[in-house]
């Protein structure tokens, strides 16, 4: 994940918001940071120009606010005044002025439904959407009637058995090729729950449990029929009469998008120094937590800064860069590893900086859209990454050298400002002595005068230099990450040299 120097809350961009990645920034005036923000909305100055009532807004009405020094925005059925953020908004006005006078719902979800808004535009609310009320055609039954009879057979469904010391939860997920990464699993204060990922769906068991049990939770997965075990200690050898009472949204299966994101509080364990100015943090899931996370796919760090909640999101890598590759594992399960570039004046990573050990931070479920048939089936693998883009590479290649069997080439092009910022710098250079398979190459773009190697920026033609397949005809895979230009820019010099969609992943939000 691309840790270029934004506020906690993030612009809205053209792509998908559950793809991982970098963030469209604009440069701000000086005193609108996320601070100024939140000092002006606790300032009990009249944000909303309605000296503090609450209206009902029509859609004709939301309509009139729609220009830059008047921009009313909706959002979950709620309506903004956005005009005094437009400065404050760290991707600038124009991404704003997309739903300006509109509904911006769907905009909002597809880059940052984690974000609470709520928390950041409480002081701009006018009030509610007014409900239209929407007439069925005659004649016509209700279509999710018929949805629901052809989709009963396919809803995960679940089931719990005792013994004397054990609670089994059963999960019947319907699916083959079930797996770990798959399984999300937090117990927590007497409260269970379960969660199966499934393509864009999710099944959810929540439970507020009938009894205590033990810290530690046991997942055990039948990979080829799709069943799944979930295994609680009881605290007490005691018969329970029912599982417990049904909590949240127990028991429903549904668009991944339109389920709430779920945090759990993690340890700081360690910090290390990276370069002058990124670190290695790692943290410890809960005992009660079964965690893990795909490769390229991200996790949200949130944290409370001076009362408002903040959010931003991190790729995690591994602790070091493997150069064995014989083992295929290197995580225990138990550690989220997060690279993280501190910026002087970066509100959230200085909080995190701050952080001692044995601190917590709410840490979210995975979310992305990399899979990883995309690499699968490649026999050139490419990786560009920009500064901190660096980061959802990292398991990408130790999973293409270790795992993908066709795999010919691996070359990472990795952009930097100086010497000094480039990352894993060594272990890089001993990988690519100790793998043939694969090639580095260090680009600078703000280099001494005693720099031997290559320096620019991305461009056409560096990219022509270095982007090549190992035969006319191999499949090949390139993956982007970086600042939003450079990844931008990146992806249509890509295809400008003939490489198509399929061929390209950019991880951006």
């Amino acid at each position: 994940m691309l840790n270029v120097p934004p506020p906690a809350f993030p612009a809205p961009s053209s792509q998908q918001r559950a793809a991982a990645g970098g963030r469209s920034k604009v440069p701000l005036k000086p005193g609108r940071s996320l601070m100024d923000w939140i000092r002006l909305t606790k300032s009990g100055k009249d944000l909303t120009g309605l000296k503090g009532r609450l209206i009902e807004v029509t859609e004709d009405e939301l309509a009139k606010h729609n220009k830059r020094e008047d921009c009313w925005i909706c959002i979950r059925g709620f309506v903004y005044n956005v005009t005094p953020y437009m400065e404050y908004h760290p991707g600038g006005e124009d991404e704003l002025m997309k739903a300006a006078g509109t509904d911006g719902t769907d905009l909002f979800d597809q880059v940052h439904r984690w974000v609470n808004y709520e928390s950041m535009l409480k002081e701009c609310l006018v009030g509610r959407m007014a409900v239209k009320p929407i007439a069925a055609p005659k004649g016509m039954l209700p279509e999710k009637k018929v949805l629901a009879s052809a989709a009963k057979d396919l809803t995960p469904s679940y089931d719990w058995f005792q013994t004397d010391s054990l609670i089994t939860v059963v999960i019947y997920t319907k699916q083959k090729d079930m797996n770990e990464e798959l399984v999300i699993v937090d117990c927590q204060d007497k409260r269970l729950r379960g969660e199966i990922i499934m393509d864009d769906y999710s099944y959810l068991v929540e439970v507020d449990l009938d009894h205590a049990v033990s810290e530690e939770v046991a997942v055990n997965i039948a990979e080829k029929i799709g069943k799944v075990e979930i295994i609680l200690k009881k605290k007490d050898n005691i018969h329970w009469k029912m599982l417990g009472q049904p909590w949240g949204c127990h028991n429903t299966f549904i668009k991944r998008t339109d389920r709430e994101l779920f945090y759990r509080k993690c340890k700081l364990v360690s910090k290390t120094e990276v370069t002058h100015d990124t670190k290695l943090f790692c943290f410890m899931l809960p005992k009660g937590t079964h965690l893990r996370i795909p490769i390229g796919q991200h996790v949200y760090l949130k944290q409370i800064i001076t009362g408002t909640e903040a959010v931003k999101p991190y790729t995690p890598v591994l602790p070091f860069l493997p150069l064995d590759f014989q083992e295929t594992s290197h995580h225990d399960g138990v550690h989220i590893y997060l690279m993280i570039k501190i910026y002087s004046c970066g509100l959230f990573t200085q909080a995190l900086d701050h952080l001692q050990i044995g601190d917590y931070v709410s840490v979210s479920n995975p979310e992305g859209n990399f899979k990883k048939s995309q690499v699968q089936a490649s026999e050139d693998l490419i990786l560009l990454a920009g500064g901190t883009g660096f980061t959802p590479m990292v398991k990408l290649l130790n999973f293409a050298l270790t795992e993908v069997s066709c795999l010919r080439t691996a070359k990472l092009i990795f952009f930097n400002k100086t010497e000094d910022d480039i990352l894993w710098r060594n272990e890089l250079e001993q990988l690519a002595l100790k793998d043939e398979r694969f090639e580095v190459q260090f680009i600078l773009s703000q280099p001494t005068k005693d720099w031997v190697g290559k320096q620019g920026k991305i461009s056409s033609s560096l990219l022509s230099e270095f982007v090549k397949r190992s035969r006319k005809d191999s499949k090949v895979l390139i993956c982007i990450c970086g600042p939003t230009p450079f990844t931008e820019q990146g992806v249509q010099y890509l295809k400008n040299l003939g490489y198509s969609q399929e061929e390209i992943h950019a991880f951006t939000a």
